[in-house]
Formats: structure tokens, C-alpha cells, sequence
């Protein structure tokens, strides 16, 4: 059987393009090594009822996803919850500042540390919500083109950005955090912007009842009704071409599988140089290949916990809070830890987590309760990923242990705990190499047009009908869906099918 095309790996960006592709008309199969759908969109759940998130859960502005709409992905079964106070920073002498939904309320909460900027947070917001909507969201939202939106601020890292218009060292590290910890090097210029697009954005941290994987399923559903098909437990060995273009994928099973279309969740390593032969790529693209770097700052550690009750903290008015931060006390921390990343330390803790029972009581029997926490560690621990295997559970301790000097209650409520480094997400989830959860750096020249490289930044892969859709392309990983929406555009365009509306600058 010939199918008109295969997709490599089921991340939830494969697997929207998948639907997307059905709905056009296309008979697809996607290819899974692991036993289950979803990439990082992944819930265990326990003999006992616990369910654990152990990659992905907090999912910014989903439900306002083009893709979400037009999969019908609420009525498939996944349904979001975003909770009003969405982040609080914690400090150690009880004070928080605070994110809501309400953005008065988060200016409010910044008045406390600086009235100066509060205003300035105020007069950025006014100012990028014309620019977020009209050039910063179409731009996310369609294959890149090869020049870019000329913002002066862009011009700044949002390290510079955050000390020269705001003041507080705590209003600057919680900006920061949201920026530059999560995605970017905070000291890579070009991404000033970043900061005033976050305080103009609408949408905040979501939460999917049920569990992450609730999306993966419903995206499963999608594909499905729209008669796309999935293989799980299959790994591919190599993609077969003839006269410059694909015709199939050979599995390490030695099944070849015809198909006039080959896509990529991989990334480019990956797909470039060791899925593709020598010979089918020029020297020029398989140098570019071998070049891909990595996020230094992207691999995470977790701490999951079972709980007997919910985390009772010291600090007032946090029983609502979402996402808490602990540890992060001012923005000097920040060179600190991009240093300790850089050679292969364990920095002073700074994590954030939730307990996602509190807003969805069905991830737990009832009377209990789930958490976790997560930050940011090096891959490479003392220059060497094994040593993870064993320091994570001293780590785990320690991060259990300055939780409760936050809520003391924790230490009697927690019935039992497990970690995962950075070397189990690369052991876990194929693509992120090095523990890379956006699967590629946002620096070195691969954003944008020349995501992931320069050349391969509209989506196809060189040979005639290969394809790429995961976050190694614009606009880059986490839980956005885009760079299958995009590639969706591009691949329906280019077989004169219906597609995704394109968005338009």
C-alpha cells in the first residue's frame, strides 16, 4: 500500500498536521517509536489514581491556537482550565509579586514593589498590543518569511531591556523568569521584544483538565475521524529516495513503506543526517545539519509528588495561585545560573510548579492531591549527562526541601516523590537531544526564516516531497502547535489542496 504521506513521530505538532492533511484529503500514516501518542503531551496515572504530567502542562493561550478552533479539539476532549491569580513569586519574606489574568490586578501587585513600574509595565502594554496582534501573532502563525518585523527594542537581549526600563530587582526577576529563563539565553540580543509582547499578551498559563495527554488524544481523534492513521512501537531507519525525491521510509523492522511524501517531527540531525543518506543531501546542507545547537538553558529537572494534602504555604493569598515560583529573590540570579549552566553546575534552586489538583480534583482520588516542580539544570552534569542518574534523588530532596521551608505542611503530606533529569527527557523523548525540550536553540542565526537552518526555514527538506513540522522550526518548540500549522499551510499549498487559512503581515 502507498500512502501520500508519512510523518515521523506523533509530538502534538505532527499530529495537528496530520489532521490537517486528512481533512484535505490525504491518506497518511505517522510512525511512533514509543507505545504511546503525544510526544511531551504525556499523563501517567498510577494503580491508585494518581495522575502525574511528567513533561508538559503548562500550555500558554492554547485555547486561542487557530488549530484548536479549526480541529474542534473541546468537543474531541480537550478542555482547558485557566485559573484567575495564573503565577505568584514567592519571596522569602512572604511578599509575592503576582500575575493575573486581569491585568490591573497584575499592575496592582507590581505597585507594591514599584509604582514607577508599574506605570512603565502600563505604557509597554499600551504600546505592543497593537504590534503583538498585527505583526507578532500573524508572524507565529505562518511559514517565515525571509526578512523579519524591524522592532527597535528588538534590538536589546531582555536583559537589557528589563534593567533599563524597570527598576525593582524583584519586578525585573520575575520578567525575566518568563522570558529569558524559559526560552531564551536572557543575554542573546534580538529578543528584547520578548518582554513587552509578554505584557501585552492576553492569554495566560493553561491547564488541560484531565492531564496533558487529554490533547494528544483528542488530536489522535481528530487525525482519526479525518482517516489519518498511527503505527506505535515503530522506529524508522531510513528515508529512501529516487531521483531526488522520497518515495518511502524503511523501519528497523525492515518494512519499507511507499509513500510520495516523507514529514519530519524529528530534528534536523536527525532527519538530515541520519535518516537520509549520505549522497541525498548536498555537502552544504548536511554541514548545516551537523551545526544545529542545542538550548543550553532548555533541559528540566522534575520533582513529582503524591500528596495526602494541598501545599499550605506562609505567605497569604496564594491558595489560588497556578504556577508558584520559589527561590528567585532578584535578577542578579540569572548570570548566575546561566554560568552554572555553562559548566556543568547545580545552581541555587530556582523552580516553579503547581499543584494541578487543586483546579482539577479528577487528577487524584479524592481527598489527595498531585505537584510538581520543576527547574532548570544542566544536561551535561560535572561535563557528563550519566552523573544525573546518580545525583537526582539527593536534588529531588533538596528541592523538596526548600519547598517546605515555604509550606511547612508538605513535608508530613507527601506520601511519596520520583524525579526526571534532563538525561531521562532525552532518553524518554527522541528529538530532544541534549534534554532540549524546544529542540533547538533561539540563537546562532536559527530563528525565523533560518529556523533551523539557513535553507530549511520554509518547511521542506531539499529533497522533492520531504517535509519538516516540529519545534526545531519556526517558531521554535513548547506547547504552541505552530510549526505543524505552518507546515500544514506550506504542504497543502504546495499540493494544491485546501489548507489552514495563511496568515498575513
Amino acid at each position: 500500500m502507498e500512502y501520500d504521506g508519512i510523518l515521523l513521530g506523533s509530538g502534538h505538532n505532527a499530529l495537528i498536521l496530520q489532521a490537517y492533511l486528512g481533512q484535505a484529503g490525504l491518506r497518511t500514516l505517522c510512525l511512533e517509536r514509543r507505545l504511546i501518542a503525544g510526544g511531551g503531551l504525556a499523563t501517567t496515572t498510577d494503580s491508585r489514581g494518581f495522575r502525574h504530567n511528567t513533561h508538559s502542562f503548562y500550555h500558554r493561550a492554547l485555547t486561542s491556537m487557530p488549530w484548536y478552533r479549526d480541529l474542534d479539539l473541546a468537543r474531541r476532549g480537550a478542555e482547558y482550565i485557566e485559573p484567575d491569580l495564573n503565577v505568584a513569586l514567592v519571596l522569602r519574606n512572604g511578599d509575592s509579586l503576582q500575575w493575573w489574568t486581569d491585568f490591573d490586578r497584575t499592575l496592582d501587585s507590581i505597585a507594591r514593589f514599584s509604582r514607577k513600574d508599574a506605570a512603565t509595565a502600563r505604557r509597554w502594554r499600551d504600546r505592543f498590543l497593537p504590534i503583538l496582534e498585527e505583526i507578532l501573532i500573524p508572524e507565529s502563525q505562518a511559514p517565515p518569511l525571509p526578512w523579519r518585523p524591524e522592532l527597535e527594542v528588538s534590538k536589546l537581549s531582555p536583559l537589557e531591556f528589563v534593567l533599563q526600563e524597570f527598576e525593582h530587582p524583584v519586578v525585573q526577576a520575575g520578567l525575566l523568569f518568563f522570558n529569558g529563563l524559559r526560552e531564551v539565553d536572557l543575554r542573546a540580543p534580538g529578543f528584547g521584544h520578548h518582554i513587552p509582547a509578554l505584557l501585552a499578551a492576553k492569554g495566560k498559563a493553561q491547564m488541560c483538565k484531565g492531564g496533558s495527554a487529554q490533547l494528544a488524544k483528542a488530536l489522535v481523534r481528530a487525525v482519526q475521524e479525518s482517516g489519518g492513521e498511527l503505527r506505535l512501537g515503530v522506529t524508522p531507519r531510513r528515508i529512501h529516495t529516487a531521483r531526488g525525491r522520497v518515495t518511502g521510509v524503511e523501519t528497523t523492522d525492515g518494512e519499507f513503506i511507499a509513500s510520495r511524501m516523507v514529514v519530519s517531527g524529528l530534528n534536523p540531525r536527525q532527519t538530515f543526517l541520519e535518516l537520509l543518506a549520505p549522497e541525498d543531501l548536498p555537502a552544504e546542507w548536511r554541514r548545516k545539519a551537523e551545526g544545529f545547537r542545542f538550548n543550553l538553558l532548555a533541559p528540566l529537572f522534575a520533582l513529582n509528588l503524591t500528596l495526602c494534602d494541598r501545599p499550605r504555604y506562609r505567605a497569604s493569598g496564594l491558595d489560588g495561585a497556578f504556577m508558584t515560583i520559589l527561590g528567585l529573590e532578584h535578577s542578579s540570579q540569572f548570570l548566575d545560573i546561566v554560568e552554572c549552566h555553562e559548566h556543568g553546575r547545580i545552581p541555587p534552586t530556582v523552580m516553579w510548579g503547581s499543584c494541578p489538583t487543586v483546579f482539577d480534583p479528577s487528577q487524584a482520588p479524592k481527598g489527595f492531591h498531585t505537584a510538581f516542580w520543576w527547574e532548570k539544570l544542566p544536561y551535561r552534569l560535572n561535563g557528563n549527562p550519566s552523573a544525573w542518574d546518580e545525583a537526582q534523588r539527593a536534588h529531588g530532596q533538596a528541592m523538596l526541601d526548600l519547598w517546605a521551608e515555604y509550606a511547612p505542611n508538605v513535608k508530613d503530606a507527601v506520601i511519596d516523590w520520583t524525579t526526571q533529569s534532563p538525561l531521562d527527557t532525552e532518553r524518554t523523548l527522541w528529538n530532544m537531544r541534549d534534554g532540549d525540550l524546544l529542540v533547538g536553540a533561539l540563537s546562532h542565526g536559527q530563528v525565523g526564516f533560518n529556523r533551523p537552518f539557513a535553507g530549511a526555514g520554509q518547511y521542506r527538506g531539499h529533497v522533492q516531497g520531504l517535509y519538516l513540522c516540529g519545534g526545531s522550526s519556526h517558531p521554535g518548540g513548547n506547547i504552541t502547535g505552530l510549526p505543524g500549522y505552518n507546515c500544514a499551510q506550506v504542504v497543502t499549498a504546495d499540493c494544491g489542496l485546501p489548507g489552514p487559512r495563511r496568515q498575513v503581515l
